[in-house]
C-alpha cells in the first residue's frame, strides 16, 4: 500500500484518505476515485489529493475487517457488514460473553494494522448488544498479514462466544430470627425475581423457616422434588463459618459445599454448594439489594449454563471490587442518607406512595390523541393505568389535559382519582406540576407516563418494595439494558423541587443532583417502550400485551 500525494491527473482508482470538500463537490474519506471525480476535481481547481494505493497482495479494509471478523466470532454471535474498515460483532440473543482474553490478546500483538475491542468477559449481554468491533487501522493491509492474524485467531474453540441465558427455574429459601420483618423477606424475593428475570429466569417457589439447620435441610430437600436448576438459600444472619447454619442444611439435606468466601466486595460472604447435581448458592445479605454484588457474577454463569468452581470463585478478584463501578454507582454508606439534624422527618412505617399517571399531553407528533389508540382490544392509557392500580390500589391519580372527557372515559370504571391540568399545553412540567399540587400526605410519589404501556404491574411493586426497604428515602429507578427508564418513584422531600420544574420536561434532571439517593431497580424492556411516533404505534401492535 502506498501513501501520499498524487496529481488528480494520476489518481483514478486511489483511495481519497481524507475527506475532501473544493466548491460544491463533497467527497467522503475512503472514496475511490473515478474518471468522473477526477475531472470535477480539475474543473474545481484541485490539482492534487492525498490518496492511497493498494499493492496487488493487499486486502482492502473492508474485506479484511470481515475475515478477521470470521475468524474470532463464534456461536450466538452475527457480523454487521464492513464499513470504513470495521465490523461489529452482536449478540443474537440475551447471554454472557466468553472471551478467550489470552488468544485476543495474541491476535493483537500481531501488527497495529489490526484490533480487535471486546466487553469483558462474562459481560450480560442482551439481544443486539455489541459484543465487539474489529477494526482495521489503515485502508488495507497485506493478504500475508491477514492470514497470521487468522492463524492467531484459532482454536478450538472461537475466540469469542455467547452462551445464551437457559431458562432456569430457581427455589429460594429464607430464614427467619426475631426482629427480621416480613417486609424485608417480601423485598428479597421481588429482588431476586427481578435477577433471575434479567439473565431469562424464574422464580417457581420460595420457602420461610427458622433459622436451623435442620429446617434448611428439609426445605432444600423439598425444593429439590421439583426438579429445579438453582437452589438459593438466605439466612436471617450471615454465614460466617462452613460450620454455619446454612451451610450445615446443606450438607444434613445430602449436599456438600464446595467454596465459602468470594474475593467479591460486596459478595465476599457467598458460599457455593451443590445437592445432587443442582448448584446451591448460599447468598451474602447484599443479596437482598438490586445493587450489584458477588452473587450476580455467579448467578450469570448459572444462568448461561456454565459450571462454576472454587477456582473461578478465586479468580474473580481483579476488578472484584464494586463499589464505585458504573453498574453499582454510589458506595455503600452513601445509597440511603443517614438522617442527622437537617434530614427530613421519620417517615410512617407503610411508607405509602400515590402514584401519579400523566395522561395530560397533546401528542402533536401523533396527530391524533395516543393515549386513546388502540392496543390489544383496550385504549392504550387504560393499559398503563391498570398496571399501576394492580400494584397501589387506590393510590392512582391520573392528570387529564387534552381531550380530558375522552381519556376519562376511557378510564371509565377503574379506581382512580382525575387531576386536570388546565395549563397542559405549555408541556410536560405542567402536568406534573398539577398532579404534585393534588397529592395530600404520603412518603413518596410515582410518576408514570400514559403511553407506556407495557410497564408491568410486578415493574410497580418491585420499585415499591424498594422504595419501602430504603425507608422512604431513595429515589427508585427502574433499569434495562444498562439504561433508565420510566417510571420514577421520588421521595416526598422533593416534592418541591420536582414542583419547580419549568418547560417539556420531567423530573428526571433532578436526579443528577441527587444521584446519591438514587437505587436503580432491575426491571424489563417495557420501562424503555413509550409510544411516541406513529411507528413506534406500529411497532407496539405487533407485541403481545403484558401480564
Amino acid at each position: 500500500m502506498r501513501f501520499g500525494p498524487l496529481p488528480v491527473a494520476d489518481a483514478e482508482g486511489a483511495v481519497l484518505a481524507h475527506s475532501l470538500k473544493a466548491g460544491t463537490l463533497r467527497y467522503p474519506k475512503g472514496r475511490r476515485l473515478s474518471a468522473a471525480d477526477l475531472a470535477d476535481l480539475a474543473a474545481a481547481g484541485v490539482t492534487e489529493v492525498v490518496a492511497v494505493r493498494l499493492d496487488p497482495d493487499d486486502v482492502g479494509e473492508d474485506a479484511a475487517a470481515a475475515r478477521i471478523a470470521r475468524a474470532v466470532a463464534g456461536a450466538g454471535l452475527a457480523l454487521t457488514p464492513a464499513t470504513t474498515g470495521r465490523v461489529n460483532v452482536m449478540a443474537e440473543t440475551g447471554g454472557l460473553l466468553l472471551v478467550d482474553a489470552a488468544r485476543l490478546n495474541r491476535l493483537n500483538q500481531v501488527d497495529e494494522a489490526v484490533t480487535v475491542a471486546t466487553a469483558a468477559a462474562f459481560s450480560p449481554l442482551a439481544p443486539g448488544a455489541m459484543a465487539a468491533t474489529i477494526k482495521i487501522i489503515p485502508f488495507a493491509v497485506p493478504d500475508g498479514l491477514a492470514a497470521r492474524v487468522e492463524q492467531a485467531a484459532r482454536g478450538d474453540v472461537p475466540a469469542l462466544r455467547l452462551a445464551p441465558w437457559r431458562g432456569v427455574r430457581a427455589g429460594l429459601v429464607q430464614t427467619r430470627l426475631p426482629g427480621l420483618k416480613t417486609v424485608t423477606l417480601d423485598k428479597t424475593v421481588a429482588v431476586t425475581e427481578a435477577r433471575l428475570a434479567q439473565v431469562g429466569g424464574t422464580l417457581v417457589a420460595e420457602r420461610r423457616l427458622a433459622h436451623d439447620a435442620a429446617a434448611v435441610a428439609g426445605a432444600l430437600a423439598e425444593l429439590s422434588s421439583l426438579n429445579l436448576d438453582l437452589l438459593l438459600v438466605i439466612g436471617a444472619s450471615a454465614i460466617t463459618d462452613r460450620r454455619d447454619v446454612l451451610p450445615m442444611g446443606i450438607v444434613q439435606a445430602g449436599g456438600e459445599v464446595l467454596h465459602f468466601g468470594m474475593p467479591v466486595d460486596p459478595g465476599n460472604l457467598m458460599l457455593l454448594g451443590r445437592l445432587r447435581n443442582v448448584p446451591v448458592l448460599g447468598l451474602p445479605g447484599c443479596a437482598r439489594s438490586p445493587r450489584i454484588n458477588g452473587f450476580d457474577w455467579i448467578l450469570q454463569r448459572v444462568a448461561a449454563g456454565l459450571e462454576v468452581t472454587p477456582a473461578d470463585i478465586m479468580g474473580m478478584g481483579v476488578g472484584g471490587l464494586l463499589t464505585d463501578i458504573p453498574s453499582r454507582p454510589m458506595p455503600r454508606h452513601r445509597a440511603i442518607p443517614t438522617p442527622g439534624p437537617q434530614a427530613a422527618p421519620a417517615v410512617a412505617a407503610e411508607f405509602p406512595v400515590t402514584t401519579l399517571v400523566l395522561a395530560a399531553g397533546s401528542a402533536r407528533r401523533m396527530g391524533a390523541n395516543k393515549l386513546l389508540a388502540d392496543y390489544a382490544g383496550q385504549p392504550l392509557v387504560r393499559h398503563a393505568v391498570t398496571a399501576a392500580l394492580a400494584a397501589n390500589p387506590s393510590r392512582v391519580t391520573v392528570v387529564l389535559g387534552h381531550q380530558a372527557a375522552e381519556v376519562r372515559a376511557a378510564l371509565r370504571g377503574l379506581d382512580v382519582r382525575f387531576i386536570e391540568a388546565v395549563d397542559h399545553a405549555q408541556g410536560l412540567s405542567a402536568s406534573l406540576k398539577a398532579g404534585l399540587g393534588g397529592v395530600a400526605g404520603g412518603t413518596g410519589v410515582l410518576v408514570c407516563l400514559g403511553d407506556m404501556p407495557r410497564v408491568t404491574a410486578d415493574t410497580h411493586r418491585r420499585l415499591l418494595a424498594c422504595f419501602t426497604a430504603a425507608a422512604g428515602r431513595a429515589i427508585v429507578v427502574p433499569v434495562a439494558e444498562g439504561r433508565r427508564g420510566n417510571p420514577v418513584l421520588w421521595p416526598a422531600d422533593l416534592v418541591p423541587a420536582m414542583a419547580g420544574i419549568t418547560g417539556d420536561q420531567g423530573a428526571r434532571s433532578l436526579l443528577a443532583a441527587h444521584a446519591d439517593r438514587v437505587v436503580d431497580v432491575p426491571s424489563d424492556g417495557g420501562v424503555l417502550l413509550d409510544v411516541d411516533t406513529p411507528d413506534a404505534l406500529v411497532a407496539l401492535r405487533t407485541l403481545e400485551p403484558v401480564a
